[in-house]
């Protein structure tokens, strides 16, 4: 049985993280995935007194914080391949913080997606931005450790980035990095547009991948009704068991894009079809 979790960004504006730590438990879920930029610009502005209320009001509520994800959306000016090396620097140190603020939490996982603050932008060739990613990751390594998080690095589809699209080029990432607290994870949205498709990219990943989202390739969430041009419905008891198979280990959280009809309901159905599907 894997342990379920969700993301709080669809209550963003709707609900503090205190009342969807509440949200959370109610439905059922063991934990809950935190988007930074939902609880500050940026994280060296969440005090030591307020890091602790959040794990107080975790623990009340009963769920973990799994970690962190959507690392970059603040502040702005962050970038991972950029020529500009005071950009790095700083894209840099933030990860630090981030690693900092994840260890604080008691969260194991910061996710890197951050599909517009990696891209390859002209004049920069591929072989130039991979040199500069890999170099900003792995100054992050030792403070990674220090902390016991793993920085996972999330492959995404060519719709959404020009640069690490497959788990080929993920796991190339982190080999090259060669860090244990730097490693991979596996999306399903992202899976569906990789050669493999989402079975045959788990049964080739899932044992070394760290973390796991949940979603429809069409960017709704797991369950919810599927309208003309959405695709097929994702056969989450084969996902899972495909998961259950590879020997992953890690958290299933559910990560919707679109949010309607209300947050509540999206983490209901996931929750609802996960718990279903689970392998037994």
């Amino acid at each position: 049985m894997f342990k379920l979790a969700t993301c709080n960004e669809p209550w963003n504006g709707v609900a503090s993280i205190e009342e969807v730590f509440q949200i959370a438990a109610r439905i059922g879920f063991d934990g809950v995935e935190i988007a930074p930029f939902t609880l500050a610009d940026h994280v060296d502005e969440i005090s030591a007194a307020r890091r602790k209320e959040i794990v107080r009001a975790a623990a009340d509520a009963g769920v973990e914080i799994v970690g962190l994800h959507w690392l970059f959306v603040s502040p702005k000016g962050l970038h991972l391949t950029t020529a500009d090396a005071s950009v790095r620097r700083t894209t840099s140190e933030y990860l630090k913080s981030l690693a900092n603020f994840c260890g604080d939490l008691g969260g194991k996982v910061m996710i890197l997606g951050s599909p517009k603050q990696r891209n390859i932008e002209p004049p920069t060739t591929h072989d130039e931005g991979w040199k500069r990613a890999k170099d900003v990751l792995a100054a992050c390594g030792d403070t990674l450790a220090a902390r016991g998080v793993t920085l996972c690095i999330e492959a995404l589809s060519p719709k959404e980035t020009n640069f690490i699209q497959t788990l080929d080029e993920s796991t190339r990432m982190a080999d090259e990095i060669g860090h244990p607290n730097i490693d991979v994870m596996i999306d399903v949205k992202a899976m569906a547009s990789m050669p493999d498709g989402v079975i045959g990219t788990i049964q080739r990943f899932g044992r070394r991948a760290k973390h796991f989202h949940a979603n429809h390739p069409s960017a709704k969430g797991v369950g919810m009704p599927l309208g003309p041009g959405d695709g097929e419905p994702v056969d989450w008891p084969a996902v899972l068991q495909s998961l259950q198979q590879s020997g992953f280990t890690g958290w299933v959280s559910c990560e919707p894009f679109d949010y309607k009809p209300d947050p509540t309901t999206v983490a209901e159905t996931a929750y609802r079809v996960l718990s279903a599907a689970q392998p037994r």
